[in-house]
């Protein structure tokens, strides 16, 4: 039975000083975990400590700064990352829109026999239909207001504004592998065909709801797996990380850079985790998965 109490903040600090960790600023680690929970933190401190983690004793020389330095690392990475993602999300729902109605017309999200599975695509109209209720958007209410009388949802071009990531991601994996228009948009993504595309989106939809309720992608066990193009048409890496290494972050960096080069040519991606890096030097790289000359291989040139 569970039987740890909540600690004030004085007894937090006693507690981490008495298992090893360095505070050398008492009010600056007070000020801290006023405003970010102690539980938060724990997940970057919990690599300094000692094996078995169960006793939660620190190794010699861990400091609160660098606690502090990592979490600071990790909320800019995500910040970065969310960025990124957006673009990609931005381009996902223009193209599912584009291509979808000029095949099965403005409606084609409700016609449940371009899908695989007809009871997941139920499930997706009915968050459609909560998220059109909850709707304060003029276009929306404009589009109701004029077409009274039509009780369908309101076209793609429309209703899909409203989705999320999520929601974009599972609608694109649902469609039926005959529908022309997956493997049009899979192409044009840089991913060849239908093949690819649904666990690279599976993957960032993950990483887009970690970095939207800010939780921590440092040295995270990340679900998704992204399968991988033998042969991509694109630059891509030469040093693929091994299957022990999927779970972490760099293989993720790569897809949305990959996406990224394509979607916008001109990004920035690889200075921004190169001036992070180079701002937090305390960060170990390998606990993002960074390859030494990860910099150096074709897609982050």
């Amino acid at each position: 039975m569970y039987s740890k109490q909540p600690l004030r903040i004085n007894q937090q600090i006693d507690q981490l000083i008495n298992r090893g960790l360095s505070i050398l600023d008492i009010d600056l680690a007070h000020h801290f975990l006023s405003h970010i929970s102690y539980y938060r933190l724990a997940g970057y401190w919990w690599p300094m400590q000692a094996e078995p983690k169960e006793d939660h004793i620190f190794k010699p020389k861990s400091n609160f700064e660098d606690v502090i330095s990592l979490y600071n690392f990790d909320r800019v990475l995500r910040v970065i990352i969310f960025d990124a993602i957006e673009k990609i999300e931005i381009s996902l729902r223009t193209k599912l829109i584009y291509h979808l109605s000029h095949e099965f017309g403005p409606w084609w999200f409700q016609k449940l026999e371009i899908f695989q599975n007809v009871p997941e695509a139920v499930k997706t109209l009915a968050v459609l239909e909560e998220e059109l209720v909850r709707s304060k958007d003029i276009f929306i209410k404009s589009h109701k207001a004029k077409h009274k009388d039509d009780l369908r949802f309101p076209p793609s071009w429309k209703t899909l504004e409203l989705t999320s990531f999520g929601a974009l991601s599972k609608i694109y994996g649902n469609l039926k592998n005959d529908v022309t228009s997956k493997d049009i948009i899979a192409k044009e993504l840089g991913l060849v065909n239908h093949t690819f595309l649904p666990s690279w989106l599976q993957s960032l939809a993950q990483i887009r709801n970690y970095c939207a309720h800010h939780s921590r992608l440092w040295n995270k066990n990340l679900p998704g797996r992204p399968k991988l193009l033998p042969n991509p048409p694109f630059n891509w890496i030469r040093e693929v990380p091994q299957e022990k290494e999927m779970h972490l972050l760099y293989i993720h960096l790569c897809c949305i850079k990959y996406l990224l080069n394509i979607i916008q040519p001109e990004n920035n991606l690889r200075q921004q985790l190169v001036s992070l890096l180079e701002k937090y030097p305390s960060v170990d790289p390998n606990a993002l998965g960074l390859k030494p000359a990860w910099v150096e291989e074709p897609l982050w040139k």
